[in-house]
């Protein structure tokens, strides 16, 4: 653990212009006392980190520090050059620098590996802004106001500690709201005009769970969906191999779990008629009347 935890405050090190040693323990979760008897580890071991007392202070790594690669085998170099290149195509934007460095160090190709967008069609420049204020509003440990559109569509104003990022089929932001005094899941599509308070909260004791602990309490409940055959393609491009039947007819069952909310109806809604809901019967029902509506929106339209 302690030299996993060295080679991490190094590469921390590498990354930002510098670290107090506070910063560090709340990191690893441990003491300042350990920290400094780390750096007393690194610096023996001929590794130029330094510390400095006053403004601007802190842990610090020399400028003209060169990682020895020779202490990380092959498969060490690749899977952090992999993770950093993950990095990367998430929009972490240490991630670019680093990864530059490393790779000139290791005398690899920084291949493309991976290239991953999450932000939506239209919408890259806002959710850009979204996730860089979220991102270090978490880090740095800042209070949030946003907009947040509800399932009514009604813009509501927000004030939160935001916790951590969730992707679950789509991005969430877990926060502790401050006017409920709770945690809540927002989804990040429905934040707007989110900006940083400047207000610095202390992590509360109920927001340290484990991992595994954790999960995204949105009701579901399994759905049955009889796709046409033309439309195999969505089918096979939108659902897990193993949750489609192929019937003698050439249709597709599909046994999915889904909340009830406007997502749900507007994507079944995109298969037009060639898809039909067999339960649960409250969704059947809901389906045919945003179905109804919508026609009937067409036909005001066509006698107007």
């Amino acid at each position: 653990m302690q030299i996993n935890r060295l080679f991490q405050i190094v590469y921390l090190l590498m990354v930002k212009d510098g670290m107090t040693a506070s910063e560090l323990a709340e990191r690893f979760e441990v003491s300042t006392r350990t920290i400094y008897r780390d750096i007393d580890i690194l610096s023996s071991s001929g590794i130029p980190v330094y510390s400095m007392r006053g403004k601007g202070g802190g842990v610090h790594l020399m400028s003209e520090y060169v990682l020895n690669k020779s202490l990380l085998t092959e498969k060490e170099q690749n899977e952090i050059l992999f993770a950093l290149q993950s990095a990367r195509a998430t929009n972490t934007i240490e991630g670019e620098q680093t990864l530059s460095r490393l790779s000139g160090l290791f005398q690899k190709d920084a291949s493309d590996w991976i290239d991953v967008d999450f932000t939506r069609f239209h919408c890259a420049k806002a959710d850009a802004k979204t996730f860089q204020v979220l991102k270090n509003a978490i880090l740095e440990k800042k209070v949030v106001s946003f907009s947040y559109y509800n399932s009514a569509g009604k813009k509501v104003k927000h004030k939160a500690e935001p916790l951590k990022l969730l992707f679950r089929g789509g991005w969430y932001l877990k926060a502790f709201d401050l006017n409920r005094q709770e945690e809540k899941m927002y989804k990040v599509h429905r934040i707007a005009e989110i900006e940083l308070t400047g207000e610095v909260f202390v992590l509360r004791k109920e927001s340290e769970k484990k991992e595994e602990d954790e999960s995204v309490e949105i009701p579901v409940v399994p759905v049955k969906l009889l796709f046409q055959p033309e439309m195999g393609y969505r089918v096979f491009d939108e659902f897990d191999p193993s949750m489609i039947e192929r019937r003698k007819d050439g249709t597709f069952l599909v046994t999915a779990h889904y909340s009830e909310d406007e997502w749900f109806y507007s994507h079944l809604l995109s298969f037009g008629d060639k898809v039909t809901v067999l339960s649960p019967q409250d969704f059947r029902d809901g389906l045919r009347e945003k179905a109804l509506k919508v026609a009937a929106l067409y036909q005001e339209r066509s006698e107007s």
